[in-house]
């Protein structure tokens, strides 16, 4: 990528910049820290989130957000580890504790590996000559008990200069875990370091580099499903539904922040797509080109939506509620971030947002496979609303909304998943929900004021 800065993305997205939430009684910018589902995760679950900066550790400070995870049964390491995902992805931190059993320290680890490797990717001031070799080698690092690097000036340094923290509770993990995170560190390396100088140029190249930083995310979560026997093999051996699941994540959030990045001298938007409407991407910004801009966002919006049939598929598969919830939550708010931005001007003058109330409402309704159906179909519907009679995409656009409608009309997918929950888990999403609005309340006095907008 041109200026050596890929976009990775918590949860599929376990990177990326999370999906905003606007405060509606306030007119603050409120983001979700954070699959970047993180710098790059929407999404916060498999959302991604931009990274706290890291601070100097004092676990009894942390006590409460171990909540679910035994901690007093915690080796000192693997305190620590939690520590680390809670000052780099506070609401991951949240979701990842309401997994059941072994599999929520395996996500934990698996998390913060990424963000180690990220974080050397991320770095501008690591030679390209240095970073280059780290971003193949890194994952043998994970089994050089002493390997660390202390060369990197990224706020999230603490991950790379306290590895063997981390790389210690990974040698503890189960082989069946050890080999997934392993093998995933290793491609997303490769795939990180071909994209460094690299831009994105065809449509194919877009999904190959989604791919890399939010597709192989959902893979490797989807085999640790598996790994864990909570989920059933077939869903760790489907990568292309899990590589579908990465990249509508990953799409939603590199259309999402057209602005933001272009302000950060990045761009992630396929030039296939935006050189049929402009001769230079950051020409969208400019009011007289606004009519292009809004072809060439329509064009991507339709590409990303091509990908909710597997999202559908994929989500029919799970039997484990934790595991659909940590799952679903980011699909969700990621066709509702589509929706906002199909057709918004705001896009490129702002930033696209759904309201802090919108968000907790789908995190508390998104629990079961009937009601995560519905929401799609609500948002595809908004969206077909909004389709104009002269946008170039329009037959493509109308074609996927018609599969997606039928898709979430289809009753065959809501016989894997029942449609009743128990109390338990009707309480862990109500706790979920409210820890997500505390949170989104703390943030929303914290982040830069700017004016909210959200085009129909």
């Amino acid at each position: 990528m041109a200026g050596a800065c890929c976009k990775t993305t918590v949860s599929f997205s376990v990177f990326k910049r999370s999906l905003s939430v606007r405060n509606s009684t306030s007119a603050s910018r409120s983001r979700l820290t954070g699959g970047r589902l993180g710098e790059r995760g929407v999404q916060e679950g498999w959302w991604a989130l931009r990274p706290l900066p890291l601070k100097p550790i004092n676990p009894h400070r942390y006590s409460g957000f171990l909540y679910f995870s035994c901690q007093e049964s915690m080796s000192e390491s693997l305190r620590t580890c939690y520590v680390y995902l809670n000052q780099t992805s506070r609401s991951f931190a949240a979701v990842i504790q309401a997994l059941d059993g072994e599999l929520r320290h395996a996500v934990c680890i698996f998390y913060l590996v990424l963000r180690a490797l990220d974080t050397v990717e991320d770095d501008m001031t690591i030679p390209l000559e240095k970073k280059v070799p780290l971003l193949h080698d890194f994952h043998t690092f994970l089994y050089q008990p002493e390997w660390c690097f202390t060369e990197s000036k990224e706020k999230d340094r603490q991950v790379l200069e306290d590895f063997p923290t981390i790389s210690v509770e990974f040698r503890n993990l189960g082989q069946e875990y050890r080999d997934v995170i392993s093998d995933i560190c290793h491609r997303m390396g490769v795939g990180m370091a071909e994209f460094l100088e690299k831009k994105v140029g065809s449509m194919k190249e877009w999904d190959k580099y989604c791919h890399y930083v939010a597709g192989l995310v959902g893979i490797g979560l989807s085999q640790l499903f598996s790994a864990s026997q909570l989920e059933d093999p077939e869903v760790g051996k489907d990568t292309e539904l899990a590589n579908s699941m990465g990249l509508f994540l990953q799409k939603t959030n590199i259309i999402r922040d057209y602005l933001e990045d272009q302000q950060e001298g990045r761009a992630f938007w396929p030039e296939e797509a935006w050189s049929q409407f402009a001769s230079r991407l950051e020409d969208f910004a400019q009011p007289q080109n606004l009519n292009s801009a809004l072809s060439c966002l329509n064009m991507l919006v339709t590409d990303a939506l091509r990908h909710v049939p597997d999202v559908i598929s994929y989500l029919s598969r799970l039997r484990n509620q934790s595991v659909f919830n940590f799952c679903a939550i980011p699909q969700v708010m990621a066709i509702a971030t589509l929706s906002a931005c199909y057709n918004n001007p705001q896009v490129f003058q702002g930033v696209v947002k759904i309201r802090k109330g919108q968000a907790v409402t789908l995190m508390m309704q998104a629990t079961n496979m009937s009601a995560v159906q519905s929401i799609i179909a609500q948002y595809s519907q908004e969206i077909l609303q909004k389709v104009s009679l002269s946008d170039p995409s329009r037959e493509k656009t109308l074609r996927i909304l018609g599969v997606i409608r039928e898709r979430t009309l289809s009753q065959s997918t809501l016989l894997s998943r029942s449609h009743h929950l128990s109390p338990v888990y009707l309480s862990a999403a109500m706790l979920l929900a409210a820890l997500s609005w505390q949170y989104l309340s703390a943030t929303a006095g914290q982040a830069a004021g700017t004016t909210d907008m959200q085009g129909h």
